[in-house]
C-alpha cells in the first residue's frame, strides 16, 4: 500500500481527495493537515510515502511546508497539488524538494497515477508548470550571465550606489575620479540592461548582490 498524507487548508478538498483515492486498492490516506507546520509535525509521526501538498495556504504555505515535511520525513515524496501554476511558486516548490507538480484539474486516475509514480521516485509535471519552470531556469541563467560580466571594481561601485552614494562620494570612497565612476556606472547600466542608477540600486538589493 502507498501511504498518503493530504495537506490542504480546505476541509472539503481533503474530503474529496480521500473519496477519490480510497477507491484505489493500492493507496491509503493515513492523515491530513490544514497547513505546512501541522503537516510537518504529522509527517514526522506517520512517515508517509507520498504527501499531497497545496501551495496557497495561510500560515506556513506549501513551499515552506515542503521543506519542513522533508526535514521531518526525508523519505516522503512531495506531490504539489494546487489550483494554478503561479510563476513565483513553481520553481521555489521544486527547489524546496517537491518531486511532482499537478493542478487541481487533474483527473482522479491521473492523480492516482502521479502518486504511484512519486512513490517509485518518478516525477510528474503539469505542462503549464513545466513550461513556467523552464522559463524561470532560463531567466536565472541569463541573470547569472549578466552578473558574471560585472568586474570587481564595478561591483564596488554598484554596492555604493545601492547604499545611496552619489558619484562624488563614490569617487572619494574608492580613491578614483568622478569621470571613472561615471564610466563604471555606464558600463553597469549596459551590462545589466537597466535605465538609471535607481534601477541599479533596486536590482542590486533585490538580487542580494550587495548589502544596502
Amino acid at each position: 500500500m502507498i501511504r498518503v498524507m493530504l495537506v490542504d487548508d480546505h476541509g472539503m478538498v481533503r474530503e474529496g481527495l480521500k473519496y477519490y483515492l480510497e477507491v484505489e486498492d493500492d493507496i491509503e490516506v493515513i492523515g491530513e493537515a490544514p497547513d505546512g507546520r501541522e503537516a510537518a509535525a504529522l509527517a514526522g509521526k506517520l512517515q508517509p510515502d507520498v504527501i499531497l501538498m497545496d501551495l496557497m495556504m495561510p500560515g506556513v504555505d506549501g513551499v515552506e511546508g515542503t521543506r519542513l515535511c522533508l526535514e521531518a520525513s526525508p523519505n516522503s515524496k512531495i506531490v504539489v497539488l494546487t489550483s494554478k501554476a503561479e510563476d513565483d511558486m513553481v520553481l521555489p516548490a521544486v527547489r524546496a524538494g517537491a518531486l511532482s507538480y499537478l493542478l487541481k484539474d487533474v483527473s482522479a486516475s491521473g492523480l492516482a497515477a502521479a502518486i504511484r509514480a512519486a512513490a517509485a521516485g518518478m516525477p510528474t509535471l503539469h505542462p503549464t508548470a513545466a513550461s513556467k519552470m523552464m522559463r524561470q531556469v532560463q531567466g536565472d541563467h541569463a541573470k547569472q550571465e549578466k552578473q558574471a560580466r560585472i568586474s570587481p571594481r564595478e561591483m564596488e561601485v554598484l554596492s555604493l550606489i545601492a547604499r545611496g552614494f552619489g558619484n562624488k562620494k563614490i569617487a572619494k570612497e574608492l580613491f578614483i575620479s568622478e569621470r571613472t565612476v561615471k564610466t563604471h556606472v555606464t558600463h553597469l547600466l549596459e551590462k545589466l540592461e537597466l535605465g538609471d542608477r535607481t534601477q541599479l540600486a533596486i536590482y542590486a538589493i533585490n538580487n542580494k548582490l550587495v548589502e544596502p
